[in-house]
């Protein structure tokens, strides 16, 4: 096994470990139920570590150059774990707030950050959507054996054992995987693969900073497209559970949570691949129309098939946009300073942890229902569908006539 693989397959497995977010509908029903908590309270960590996740990867994207991958993802795995072990003594809203949406997201962010671009170092560009896919859907899959053993866990030990457990295993598995990410050597040149053929337009032919990123339209329309088009699938990666048992009064609907992960997953490596083949926009515009006309299905479905149907929709449109946009960056932008760049565009995901679950959370609260927050997800990600429409490749010797980028 080559290095370029080994560290790829060390990058999933990392994320797997980490990928305790996408469990908290199982989690955050157990806290509504044990503990008394409202939909809002319990939503609420998983709102914060979303947001502190987007600022982990903007912080760890910056600072991966200077001190290396390694450093960074060791220091985010071990967060994560201790946050876990903490959260398991949090009582209190508040004290989860910290625990769990400070510590854990911010740890989350440090690791997820670094493993993308050290992976794509050891790979060619052509592969660029195809890497993604995989580490994205290591981190998608996670809920897939998280879901049922964070139920069984809290069944026969309660909530906060289960945190207990969880930072356990986070720590044993995933920092030891972390010892192995490291850039490639200087003058290292992957592999061309066989019968490759080049894309025109697909490759940026300058290295953008992320001050002359922000600097292009082409950054605005993504930042609101991830934002608009992410809120959705977060809003039902965080209550799919509740939402079965509200509208469909399915009493143990744990196992949707694992279906939407296998499909979160399956939508991070298909999409893309697909994003390789007809280029990020297309992908991006399909993912973003699968979403909408899920999101206007959403208020009919009442039986168990119609939410697998709606599950499993929702987690290949949302697992899209975590392949799509990293890949869409290095594209656009370079990979130079690709770790600096995601990390700004990635506070868009950290914005839809507000627009999605925060929405929900107030509009079950308030109404009784997801009713309304369908609606408004519909309409964003129309919005995002729009921006996505109108984002094309950064025409780079016009912004150096204009002087917004240094002349080469």
């Amino acid at each position: 096994m080559n290095r370029a693989l080994k560290i790829l397959i060390a990058a999933v497995f990392i994320n797997l470990c980490v990928g305790v977010l996408y469990a908290w509908s199982v989690i955050s029903r157990a806290l509504v139920n044990e503990q008394g908590w409202t939909n809002a309270e319990a939503g609420l960590p998983y709102t914060i570590a979303v947001v502190t996740f987007a600022f982990g990867v903007l912080i760890a994207g910056n600072l991966q150059d200077r001190m290396g991958p390694r450093k960074l993802v060791i220091g985010g795995v071990t967060m994560v774990g201790l946050g876990m072990l903490a959260s398991s003594f949090a009582t209190t809203p508040l004290a989860l707030l910290i625990t769990f949406g400070v510590l854990v997201g911010t740890g989350i962010g440090f690791a997820y950050a670094c493993l993308s671009p050290t992976a794509m170092k050891w790979f060619h560009p052509s592969k660029k959507g195809l890497v993604n896919g995989l580490i994205a859907g290591g981190f998608g899959m996670a809920p897939l054996y998280l879901a049922p053993l964070s139920s069984a866990l809290i069944a026969s030990m309660g909530v906060s054992a289960t945190f207990m457990a969880l930072g356990v295993v986070v720590l044993v598995v995933g920092v030891p995987m972390a010892l192995t990410i490291v850039t490639p050597p200087a003058g290292y040149k992957p592999e061309v693969p066989a019968g490759h053929k080049a894309v025109s337009g697909k490759a940026a032919s300058y290295d953008f900073t992320w001050r002359e990123m922000v600097r292009t339209r082409q950054f605005y329309l993504m930042w609101i497209a991830f934002a608009f088009a992410s809120s959705a699938g977060l809003m039902l990666i965080g209550n799919i559970t509740s939402i079965a048992s509200m509208q469909g009064n399915l009493t143990d609907a744990a196992y949707l949570v694992s279906l939407l992960a296998v499909a979160n997953t399956l939508g991070r490596i298909m999409m893309g691949m697909l994003s390789d083949k007809i280029g990020r926009t297309s992908t991006l515009l399909l993912a973003v129309a699968m979403q909408t006309g899920n999101m206007l299905l959403f208020p009919s479905f009442s039986g168990e098939m119609g939410f697998v149907f709606g599950a499993i929709i929702a987690g290949i449109s949302y697992g899209a946009l975590l392949s799509v946009f990293p890949s869409m960056t290095a594209d656009y932008f370079g990979i130079k300073n690709y770790g600096s760049n995601f990390g700004v565009l990635y506070l868009a995901w950290g914005a839809s942890g507000f627009m999605g679950p925060v929405l929900a959370g107030i509009v079950v609260d308030s109404t009784g229902s997801y009713g309304l927050a369908y609606t408004i997800s519909a309409i964003m990600l129309v919005i995002a569908g729009v921006a996505a429409f109108f984002t094309k490749p950064v025409n780079i010797e016009e912004m150096q006539q204009k002087g917004v980028l240094n002349a080469a």
